[in-house]
């Protein structure tokens, strides 16, 4: 029988309250602001706009490195450096090579990796501030309400429906169980972040591929507490080298923050050869390197946090206009991955879908040839001339770090072009190399455990991410064809489920003599590892009842 819901109807729903989604709501609202002072006509209001974010309160699912370009924050916020959540101008940075047991400073910083004038944030931090100023603006902001699918119509969408609450794990109504609302909107903005659920469905169904498949990378961080005096606030590192080998992309981070703080992370492309790579255990081995030890040790651990991002850029981009709607940030895959930073092009994506709907809204026409001014607007601002730069940066490392470093040299002094343009890619999950095994389990005994003090096992990183659900709920993580993970996957790829979750959501046991997957669902970081990585693409990331997730506070 079909769900009676309550019909909420607005000019503008964005979907997402990260960098781009409250970038769109905050630079509309000004734009109506004028619209109304100058006594324009059709009669426009930001109460009109509606903010979708699936996180318990704003930024709690917000997670980033992160070093933050001002360029777009300044266009959006001129006098952001007066109120805004800044930790620490950089200050200082180099870019190390790691062996084992050795680490090299490269004589010269290369100039994507270097940051002058930039500023290390805590996202979420940043993200709440921007969703402060959005709520001062009159728009509607509901959080803890997760868009679960989108309302199509004709050839584009129409709205979102949003995630019923209070259902039970067998899909069972509850004693509280309160339908979802059928929110319908002129123009839809999808700002999901990286492999958004929404965007996933429209980009296959409308059929919005761009050039290539989007990659993945999926970066792992931790936030510390040290003791005095180890790294001057501000000092930015970069590493390449080990623990990872030649044949994996990635590399590692430390930040420097105020009150003897520090970042610390690591990033790696999520197109290994070999499936059971454990991305976690690399990081938690990084962090054992002399160069790294030495700033932590005695320090604490305070926060932890995963999520993946989007390394294709500008050939992986897809349509982002359509009937109705517009993709922006993360979600048009604007990330620029050779500088490792995506803050500044997802605002600036925000501004220019703000404009575009501001005109579609005026001439009542929100049709996909009226928002296709979206891309013209893209085409003819300083993102296209950024992203078009690194065009083909991050597939020229798809056979390893030396032929990738080749190309990105090459690029750099081609205007993008590279070794060929436009360079082809695959998606990462087809690079798996099959290990021929029996039908048996991989031995998990000799797992990585960490010494709960420098180094820590997944469930207690997981502890640290203040990550929690309703454990009375249907499991978020749709498996479509569980017989392949307990024969085929168990002699093809050994499982790969439970190397690649940062989070120890996915765990393969034996039950009477038989292979059994085992899904820890109340363990995950949303961070979509799961949905991107599995070499059979039948693991399927739908949102949990909102409000769950981690809490990433000051990540």
């Amino acid at each position: 029988m079909a769900i009676e819901r309550e019909k909420l109807e607005a000019d503008v729903l964005i979907v997402g309250a990260g960098p781009a989604g409250l970038s769109c709501a905050l630079h509309l609202a000004n734009l109506i602001e004028q619209h109304g002072a100058a006594k324009k006509s059709p009669a426009l209001s930001a109460e009109n706009i509606y903010v979708l974010e699936k996180a318990r309160e704003i930024g709690a699912h917000q997670l980033s490195g992160a070093i933050m370009d001002p360029r777009a924050l300044r266009e959006l916020v001129p006098d952001f450096e007066k109120a805004a959540p800044l930790d620490t101008p950089v200050t200082g940075d180099a870019a190390y090579y790691f062996t084992e047991t050795s680490s090299y400073k490269l004589p010269i910083t290369p100039p994507p990796l270097q940051n002058h004038g930039n500023f290390v944030v805590s996202l979420n931090k940043l993200v709440k501030w921007l969703g402060g100023l959005v709520e001062q603006k009159g728009i509607n902001v509901f959080t803890q309400f997760a868009g679960t699918a989108l309302i199509y119509e004709g050839s584009g969408i129409a709205g979102v429906i949003t995630d019923d609450k209070g259902v039970d794990k067998n899909g069972k109504p509850k004693d509280n169980f309160t339908p979802g609302y059928e929110l319908r909107a002129k123009v839809t903005v999808l700002a999901e972040g990286p492999r958004g659920s929404l965007t996933k469905d429209l980009v296959s169904r409308l059929q919005l591929d761009g050039f290539n498949p989007q990659v993945y990378g999926i970066g792992i961080k931790e936030l510390w507490e040290v003791q005095p005096g180890r790294i001057p606030t501000g000092y930015v590192a970069h590493t390449l080298g080990w623990p990872l080998t030649s044949d994996l992309y990635g590399g590692g981070w430390i930040y420097g923050l105020r009150d003897n703080r520090v970042s610390l992370g690591m990033v790696v492309g999520l197109e290994y050869r070999n499936p059971l790579f454990d991305p976690h255990e690399a990081f938690q081995k990084f962090k054992t390197h002399a160069f790294v030890r030495k700033v932590l040790d005695g320090g604490k651990l305070v926060r932890y946090g995963a999520k993946t991002v989007p390394y294709g850029g500008w050939y992986s981009m897809p349509r982002t206009y359509f009937d109705g709607g517009l993709l922006a940030g993360d979600s048009a895959s604007l990330l620029n991955s050779q500088r490792l930073k995506g803050i500044h092009t997802a605002i600036k994506s925000g501004m220019l879908a703000a404009e575009t709907i501001y005109e579609a809204l005026c001439a009542g026409d929100t049709s996909a040839a009226k928002l296709s001014a979206y891309q013209q607007k893209i085409e003819h601002s300083w993102l296209k001339k950024e992203l078009w730069a690194v065009r083909n940066f991050h597939q020229g490392f798809h056979f390893g770090l030396w032929p990738g470093l080749v190309n990105a040299g090459l690029q750099f002094v081609s205007g993008g072009r590279g070794l060929s343009d436009p360079m082809r890619a695959s998606a990462g999950y087809t690079d798996y190399e099959k290990l021929h095994r029996e039908r048996t389990l991989v031995d998990q005994s000799a797992r990585f455990k960490g010494d709960g003090k420098l180094t820590f096992d997944r469930l207690t990183d997981v502890y640290h991410s203040g990550t929690r659900h309703d454990e009375d709920q249907p499991c978020h993580l749709h498996i479509l064809d569980p017989n392949i993970c307990v024969d085929r996957c168990v002699r093809e790829y050994g499982n790969p489920c439970q190397y690649f979750c940062p989070a120890a959501v996915y765990e393969m046991v034996s039950e009477k003599g038989e292979p059994k997957l085992k899904i820890n669902a109340a363990n995950c970081v949303h961070c979509k590892t799961c949905d991107i990585a599995d070499p059979y693409q039948i693991i399927q990331w739908v949102p949990p009842e909102g409000g769950g997730g981690p809490n990433y506070e000051g990540m």
